[in-house]
């Protein structure tokens, strides 16, 4: 009951992180007239014909720099994690050794066990 929407929120916050160049881009569309009029650097030169895409484009080298940093950041602790390990604590366990008889059966009567074997005769 409780699971379908906790595995969709898991899978869109999966999703927005691998992809904010989308989100970037989508934001850019939305926003597309008050960028180009105000925030654009070219602004004040119509013959380019930017209209608000040096922003964008500002804006998606900022995101995958940032993606970038958390991806060096995140291999820098996986190597970090491998190379500092816990420090291994051997436990001396004292073993009571009993020392047990058991005799070894060779399947014979131990009165002829010293006498040589010989078949049975016939008569």
């Amino acid at each position: 009951m409780l699971i379908k929407p906790i595995s969709i929120l898991l899978l869109v916050s999966l999703l927005s992180a691998n992809l904010s160049g989308l989100w970037v881009y989508m934001g850019f569309e939305a926003n597309k007239g008050y960028i180009a009029k105000e925030l654009c650097e070219n602004r004040d030169k119509p013959e380019m014909h930017c209209n608000g895409k040096c922003y964008l484009m500002k804006k998606l080298k900022q995101a995958q720099d940032k993606e970038q940093k958390q991806e060096r950041q995140s291999q820098k602790l996986q190597v970090q994690d491998a190379v500092v390990s816990t420090p291994l604590v051997f436990k001396r366990y004292a073993f009571a050794v009993v020392n047990l008889h058991i005799p070894v059966s060779t399947g014979m009567p131990q009165s002829i066990k010293n006498s040589i074997f010989h078949p049975p005769q016939e008569n």
